[in-house]
């Protein structure tokens, strides 16, 4: 017993195979305690990919301006009575381009028509067409993408020609003439169609590449063991656990289909000018930019806070969602 004790407590040379002086050193086992470096603490409550990215975004501060920002646009999109009282279309030749004054903050425009109220009312316009873009798109591209990479084969080849075809083809060159083809009706789910038509296709590359990557994972050979069938598996288990990079996608994209919809309108092809959009306004109001500038300034100042704050979200959830960028 005390030869053992001691051949614990002291340092051991391993001097088997060894040349002179190139013995090796074992530690004693009562000075490399493993059990507590790999221990595992059993009363931790499990945790999930959304809680880790959770517990990410409430602390950074790019997520807590760029939502405050975002709330702040939502609620002047749903509720723009709170902010002013004027009629967005109500234009008065005799105010045309009157200084800001009591209730007027931002002045007129060369129609008469309240800057300020305008740029209020067009939040609703411009934010509508980018969310409702953006859901579609998602949809589309994800359902494309996850066909293509779950079954593979000839599906995965025909789509990813799809795909191609669809890549090549610039989404403003596409969606003008689209849009001129069909100027006899005007809506917004006119533009938030073509948007889609032509908006898919990253989505669709990077859905496809989450569901290849997910679809090797064990849970799926575990599930198809199981007798799950290969539907359900990428319904119930490849889908949802390939979301993370879609919703990034997702978040940053929306930003650039409000702006695509102010370019449109620009470009005169958009929305009708009897609605109420930031591009339409800053389409009017370049005819004056050298002598009233500021009657461009507001809506064009609208659309970039609008964007910054989605970009900045896209960027803040995708350092949650992405485990790499994430420190212990």
């Amino acid at each position: 017993m005390s030869s053992n004790m001691t051949s614990t407590s002291s340092p051991v040379f391993d001097q088997s195979s060894a040349l002179p002086g190139q013995e090796r050193y074992v530690a004693p086992i009562d000075e490399t305690p493993l059990q507590d470096v790999d221990s595992i603490d059993d009363s931790a409550p499990a945790t999930s990919l959304w809680q880790d990215a959770w517990r990410t975004l409430r602390t950074n501060p790019l997520f807590i301006v760029s939502a405050l920002l975002i709330l702040f646009i939502v609620f002047v999109a749903l509720f723009p009575g709170v902010f002013t009282k004027q009629n967005p279309n109500y234009c008065n030749l005799d105010n045309s381009l009157n200084p800001p004054s009591n209730g007027h903050p931002f002045g007129f425009d060369m129609q008469g028509c309240d800057v300020f109220t305008r740029t209020v009312y067009g939040t609703r316009t411009s934010l509508s067409v980018g969310i409702l873009a953006t859901v579609l798109v998602v949809l589309l591209g994800s359902i494309i993408g996850a066909l293509a990479g779950f079954f593979g084969g000839w599906i995965d080849a025909v789509l990813s020609r799809l795909t191609d075809i669809f890549l090549a083809l610039p989404i403003l060159l596409g969606a003008i003439v689209v849009l001129q083809m069909f100027r006899t009706s005007s809506s917004i789910w006119k533009i938030v169609l073509v948007m889609t038509l032509f908006g898919w296709v990253s989505t669709a590359r990077i859905a496809r590449g989450a569901v290849m990557e997910a679809k090797n994972l064990e849970f799926n050979t575990a599930s198809t063991a199981l007798g799950s069938t290969p539907m359900r598996n990428l319904i119930n288990h490849i889908i949802p656990n390939s979301m993370a990079p879609i919703i990034v996608i997702g978040t940053t994209s929306l930003g650039s289909y409000i702006v695509l919809e102010a370019t449109l309108s620009f470009l005169g092809v958009g929305l009708p000018s009897t609605t109420v959009s930031w591009g339409g306004d800053i389409a009017n109001a370049q005819t004056i930019l050298r002598t009233n500038p500021s009657v461009l300034f507001y809506p064009s100042a609208a659309l970039a806070i609008t964007v910054l704050a989605f970009i900045m979200m896209g960027d803040a959830v995708k350092d949650a969602l992405d485990p790499k960028s994430r420190t212990a």
